[in-house]
């Protein structure tokens, strides 16, 4: 068997394509490639989202309790004036009382 060095026309078309079944496998690759970057930045843009959420959910739950704790203080402060103001209410009726004594004693002691 003769050894030819140019190849021969089925050999050539094998070649090629052999090529183009590299170059389709090449672009397939590439193009896997890519997809597996999108979905890579997408789960970090996923992640960081999640972790914004967390941070205003935690943010939110902190101005919550500063809320509750501002609304149980003004609760407090509304209870302590409501007894300052009964308190002082009955300091006024006893001074009513002393006065409309005082006036009575007077008009007893004028009969």
């Amino acid at each position: 068997m003769p050894n030819n060095p140019i190849p021969s026309e089925q050999h050539r078309q094998q070649a090629e394509g052999l090529r183009q079944d590299a170059e389709q496998f090449r672009r397939r690759a590439e193009e896997t490639r890519q997809e597996r970057e999108r979905v890579r930045e997408t789960s970090e843009l996923t992640r960081t989202a999640g972790e914004d959420l967390r941070t205003a959910a935690e943010d939110a739950r902190t101005a919550a309790d500063g809320a509750r704790k501002a609304a149980l203080d003004a609760v407090h402060a509304t209870a302590e004036t409501l007894q300052v103001t009964l308190d002082n209410m009955k300091v006024v009726e006893e001074m009513r009382r002393t006065l409309r004594d005082i006036r009575d004693t007077k008009n007893l002691g004028e009969n």
